[in-house]
């Protein structure tokens, strides 16, 4: 039995909330690397600095998919995680501007990151949980049109106080401007309200509702994972050679080749990994299978076929991205602007400018979410995918070329039709894969596929842009570019079981 189809305004007020989540995460992209450099951080590491965004995304995500998955209580399934989150982010907003030293602001990167993971991964269940697969397309446009107008106004924030309210973009060295700490006091208000909003505006259905709706093709295709367990031999096998593999590479990186914190917690992540197997592995062998840590695992390699297919997919589209975000404001302001002193009212123009720019490209993103659908319909989601992702690596090597910071505003273009793709049609295609009963757990594991990436730039990037680049990261963007490229080519081989649908 299929899901009722629901009304545009119904979809709206489910999808309303990601107003408020991007809109934090936007001044978390646009400003935190602005704040790691004005509180004393070197260029090159920056990028180890923001790693506590993907690696708290790869933990929390899955745990609290597997958790929503199980819960029903008064609020419903998805909604308390949506509100919790949404408390949490809001109160780490107040407090990241007004960080007194680096270690401060690092950690509390880490906090805000993990409170918006709370709110995020649930939402992206919610969209399977409530439509129909005939709708599922038009839900997850609807939520990268919310994604993209939160940020314009979130990104443009320290711009619009200076240049529109008079607040200044300038303080002495070592202190954030007043510009940017008003725009995360305004954030954390619009971050709750908005959840707030879906919590209040949308039902859910229950266990019985989502039982009665399970499509039989789903589960015949698919199974119920938890039901299946892989072998203990297995899971030891694996375990083991992930963890020798992740010692022995990291001990050759740190005596022959060169290592830092970036490369170390990418090769002893290798090695957690593969005790993890191992743990999960003892566990099945002594029947103790009923409980998160051993049914997450299993997930994990029972994961569907599209879902490894976007995973290629996935990974060089979100190395562009996280390259670009960690690396835009140092690109522009030093490459365009001429720009190194971070107190400098030239460098603050520079990053204020960055804002604008970060607020172009999800501005057109929000314009262009409900056009993708369209399109696809029309043509088919992987064409239109491809199509989007390779504007958006044009976008992204057009900044080495151009000089005229006006110049960068088309570039954006480009970026932004490929982040309004990346955002909804993945989504689109991987849900019609997905039993209802591992849909929040699977959309969790669906994020490995996003933060893998970003750890493994983050852990590149700085050499890169220290060793290799001379210090000049617009050539991170030039990376970015070709990366966005090759995932590009990649959504060929994805199968898309719905189509279009």
């Amino acid at each position: 039995m299929e899901k009722p189809r629901l009304s545009f305004w119904q979809i709206w007020n489910m999808s309303f909330g990601f107003f408020g989540i991007q809109f934090g995460f936007a001044l978390q992209n646009a400003n935190v690397s602005r704040i790691f450099e004005t509180l004393g951080a070197n260029i090159d590491d920056i990028p180890i600095l923001w790693i506590a965004a993907p690696v708290t995304g790869l933990i929390i995500q899955p745990i609290i998919g597997h958790m929503s998955d199980r819960t029903w209580n008064k609020l419903g399934r998805r909604k308390p995680y949506f509100l919790t989150g949404a408390i949490l982010a809001s109160l780490a907003l107040i407090v990241m501007p007004n960080s007194p030293a680096l270690w401060v602001a690092a950690g509390m990167l880490w906090i805000m990151d993990a409170s918006i993971n709370i709110s995020m991964e649930p939402f992206r269940a919610f969209v399977g949980d409530m439509l129909p697969s005939s709708q599922r397309t038009l839900g997850f446009s609807m939520q990268s049109f919310f994604i993209g107008t939160g940020t314009v106004i979130a990104s443009a924030l320290p711009y619009l106080m200076t240049n529109w309210f008079g607040i200044s973009n300038v303080a002495p060295e070592g202190k954030i401007p007043d510009s940017v700490k008003f725009a995360f006091y305004i954030g954390a208000v619009v971050f709750f309200l908005s959840v707030l909003w879906t919590v209040l505006a949308s039902k859910e259905y229950s266990p019985e509702e989502l039982e009665k709706f399970s499509e039989p093709s789903e589960s015949a295709e698919n199974g119920y994972y938890e039901e299946r367990f892989v072998e203990s031999k297995k899971l030891m096998r694996n375990g083991i050679i992930w963890f020798l593999a992740g010692i022995i590479l990291y001990l050759i990186f740190y005596f022959e080749i060169y290592i830092d914190y970036g490369v170390a917690l990418f090769l002893l992540g290798a090695a957690s990994f593969g005790i993890l197997q191992i743990l999960a592995g003892l566990l099945i062998g002594n029947n103790k299978k009923k409980n998160g840590f051993v049914v997450i695992i299993n997930d994990l390699y029972n994961i569907p076929k599209t879902m490894v297919q976007l995973a290629y997919v996935q990974f060089f589209s979100w190395f562009a991205l996280f390259s670009m975000w960690i690396y835009t404001t140092p690109a522009v302001t030093h490459h365009i602007y001429g720009a190194t002193d971070t107190s400098s009212a030239l460098y603050n123009e520079g990053a204020n400018w960055v804002g604008v720019l970060m607020s172009v490209y999800n501005g057109f993103a929000a314009l262009m979410a409900f056009v993708l659908i369209i399109m696809a319909r029309k043509t088919s989601r992987k064409t239109v995918h491809a199509i989007s992702l390779i504007f958006g690596g044009i976008g992204l090597l057009s900044f080495y070329f151009i000089k005229d910071p006006e110049l960068l505003l088309v570039s954006e273009l480009g970026i932004g039709l490929a982040w309004a793709s990346i955002l909804a049609m993945p989504y689109a295609i991987l849900t019609g894969s997905l039993p209802q009963k591992k849909m929040g757990v699977y959309m969790g594991i669906f994020n490995f596929f996003i933060v893998i990436p970003q750890i493994t730039a983050a852990a590149i990037l700085g050499f890169f842009v220290r060793a290799v680049f001379a210090g000049e990261a617009i050539y991170a963007l030039v990376l970015g570019g070709i990366s966005m490229f090759l995932a590009a080519i990649l959504v060929s081989f994805v199968h898309d079981k719905d189509n279009t649908k």
